[in-house]
């Protein structure tokens, strides 16, 4: 008698397999996407935090709020400014003046995007 010695898969045994990643990669693309926003909200929770804090600099050391935010970077409070990692852009951030007729600047700064966060709050509400 001939003995056959059969390597390989069958066709069942492979979309077993095909079948299982499939479903363990739709279960997984969810919990990626959310991590992606749940970093880029972080920084841009980090640029607000380093903006905000370089004006208030500025404002100690100047006297007065700076005019645009690439004043920051001439007088080298920072080294660039920061893009929006909602945006994209470093043209894109919503910057507040200060209250009262007399002064003027940048006081406070949003993000420029429109999106919602994970939590429910629009980002250039932040």
């Amino acid at each position: 008698m001939r003995v056959l010695n059969n390597k390989g898969f069958t066709l069942i045994e492979m979309l077993t397999v095909i079948a299982i990643i499939g479903i363990l990669a739709s279960i997984a693309t969810p919990s990626f996407q959310r991590s992606m926003i749940r970093a880029r909200e972080a920084s841009l929770r980090n640029s607000l935090f380093i903006l905000r804090d370089v004006i208030d600099q500025y404002y100690a050391d100047q006297g007065e709020y700076p005019g645009t935010l690439e004043a920051l970077a001439e007088k080298k409070y920072i080294r660039a400014v920061p893009n929006d990692p909602f945006t994209g852009s470093d043209e894109t951030w919503i910057e507040i003046p200060p209250e009262g007729e007399d002064t003027a600047g940048i006081y406070d700064i949003h993000s420029g995007s429109n999106k919602v966060s994970l939590y429910g709050i629009p980002y250039n509400e932040w």
